[in-house]
């Protein structure tokens, strides 16, 4: 049984990476289908995974592939009926089970949670999910690139908390309704509407690639590269000593490539930080040009500062002052025992409409609800 469970949480996983909507919950129905299907036929197999994970439409001809390749353990045709396996593990439909996917399981690499939590049927998800950025590696960050793109996505497709007129469905307005009674002579002839429109933020980040940023900034950069892919007037400057504008280097090509190239790119990357420079640079520079009354602006720093902080609040405040919201990411604050007492940090907290971690992909999940309009 817990080489079943095992293998379909592998399962998921992949379907997950593959772009499909997936939950656990859905993980959950698809073990209890299995249980009440002949587990030797192949094609009865298919069909209670594709219903039970609510795979869609245009997702099925993904499905069928990964369904023979990672399911069945080879390249071929999943419709196709096996000859039921010898019982040899046991009695009855639960033997059958184990022995089906006993040849399955040996042919798919152990998964990356079951060696760091040792708990079967973890997802690969859940675990990048709280994953500390400082203990990743070059191999983590590109596993993690699907789920990036994916948290970007929800972002573009998140609803404005304002209600706004529309011609479709929606609440009904009751004052714009009445008012268009005035052009019919007092008669209700149709229903002013309004609904939550889809509308993506404009964003601006600012990252710390100082030497104590590096991993957490590679997983920001490659975050707001997976931003830029849904929402275009997404705008990033690296600093550290120096203010950089890395929109055009972020943008193109694979992201390893791009990540290599910044590293160039950037004056003095892994090296020193004058934030309150930095921050005055593009306050004066690009404040004007990027950032209205819609911008999200925020900043990747742990405020480990070497410069002036009455420079830096005074630059904070220019920026919070046109913004719509400034946003403060510190991984510091995953350590329960973090205060903001560095000079650097200590100066910003009066400018800074929230203070939040991002040491993990869970953090910056929790980011997405505050840059909706």
């Amino acid at each position: 049984m817990n080489d079943l469970v095992v293998h379909l949480a592998r399962f998921a996983s992949d379907l997950r990476a593959a772009g499909m909507r997936v939950a656990i919950g859905d993980e959950v129905d698809a073990l209890e289908a299995l249980l009440r299907v002949d587990i030797s036929d192949r094609a009865e197999v298919r069909w209670a995974l594709g219903c039970a994970l609510k795979i869609r439409r245009q997702d099925a001809d993904a499905f069928d592939a990964l369904f023979a390749q990672k399911w069945l353990g080879r390249g071929g045709d999943p419709k196709t009926p096996a000859q039921p396996p010898s019982a040899t593990h046991g009695p009855g439909r639960a033997g059958r089970a184990l022995a089906f996917l006993s040849a399955a399981t040996a042919s798919v690499e152990p998964a990356a949670q079951e060696a760091e939590t040792g708990q079967p049927g973890s997802s690969r998800e859940a675990l990048f999910r709280k994953k500390p950025f400082d203990r990743c590696d070059q191999r983590d960050l590109l596993a993690m690139e699907p789920l990036l793109f994916r948290l970007a996505q929800k972002l573009a497709t998140r609803r404005s908390r304002r209600l706004k007129p529309t011609r479709g469905p929606g609440r009904t307005d009751l004052r714009r309704s009445l008012r268009r009674c005035l052009a019919t002579g007092g008669e209700l002839v149709m229903l002013a509407r309004r609904a939550r429109p889809i509308e993506t933020p404009k964003l601006v980040f600012l990252c710390d690639t100082s030497g104590s940023m590096e991993m957490h900034t590679r997983f920001l950069l490659a975050f707001a590269r997976a931003l830029l892919r849904v929402a275009k007037g997404t705008e990033v400057f690296a600093f550290n000593t120096e203010l950089t504008r890395i929109t055009a280097h972020l943008a193109a090509g694979e992201q390893e490539q791009a990540l290599a190239r910044l590293a160039r790119a950037v004056p003095d990357w892994s090296g020193g930080t004058r934030i309150g420079e930095c921050l005055a640079a593009f306050a004066s520079r690009h404040l004007r040009e990027l950032v209205d009354g819609r911008t999200v602006v925020i900043v990747l720093s742990d405020g480990l500062d070497r410069g002036d902080p009455e420079l830096l609040a005074g630059a904070l405040r220019h920026i919070q002052a046109r913004a719509r919201r400034l946003i403060w990411l510190n991984p510091l604050l995953s350590d329960p025992r973090y205060e903001p007492t560095a000079r650097g940090m200590a100066a910003a907290l009066a400018f800074v409409d929230r203070l939040a971690p991002a040491h993990d992909l869970a953090s910056l999940e929790r980011l997405i609800s505050d840059l909706t309009v």
